[in-house]
């Protein structure tokens, strides 16, 4: 990651687990904030402490967070997504939304069962119309963090194969609505998409 980093108006960074997407997130809100006074980072956070893991992996972030992006401030929202960034967003302002997976998670959890999915999958999909559309319409910076999950092999079960779908789904109608799309693997970005 030797590359000057600079913020593009919208960006989707999507990568595998530990694919340093967050990081990269992070390293150009450092960037943001560094390059003139009077600018804020806001990192909303979509994660719910289900339980003890996700509680200490969720301490674990916020810490380390900190120490790489002591400027940056928290907020959390699990679900409205779409609002929270119109609400928030200004032009000295950069948004880290981390992570768009987690958010779908949200969005489609809990469904009971197979005739309920069908609607809360439907419901998703006005969300992330929203979000996608919203996109286009903040004054201020925005970095999306996602998980692309569909290049592995082909899950077990309905209920995971349709999670992937819809996650295939979100990470399409985000990228594009975004400038500028990055794929991280091993900790090195790839562009796949600039838009000046």
């Amino acid at each position: 990651m030797g590359e000057a980093l600079g913020v593009s108006g919208s960006e989707l960074i999507l990568g595998g687990q530990k694919s340093g997407k967050s990081r990269r997130a992070e390293m150009l809100a450092a960037a943001w904030l560094a390059q003139a006074s009077g600018r804020r980072a806001l990192m909303v956070a979509t994660a719910q402490p289900w339980d003890e893991e996700m509680r200490q992996r969720i301490a674990r972030h916020q810490q380390d967070r900190a120490e790489r992006v002591p400027g940056m401030l928290t907020l959390e929202e699990p679900l409205a997504l779409a609002e929270t960034l119109l609400q928030h967003s200004l032009p000295s302002t950069l948004i880290v939304v981390d992570c768009l997976t987690l958010w779908l998670t949200n969005l489609l959890m809990p469904a009971p069962d197979s005739a309920s999915n069908t609607a809360v999958a439907k419901h998703a999909r006005g969300d992330v119309a929203m979000l996608s559309g919203a996109i286009g319409k903040l004054p201020g910076p925005v970095i999306l963090v996602g998980n692309e999950i569909g290049l592995g092999v082909i899950p077990l079960g309905p209920e995971v194969r349709a999670f992937v779908d819809e996650l295939g789904l979100l990470n399409q109608s985000v990228a594009a609505a975004c400038k500028r799309v990055t794929l991280m693997a091993a900790g090195l970005p790839l562009t796949l998409k600039e838009v000046p």
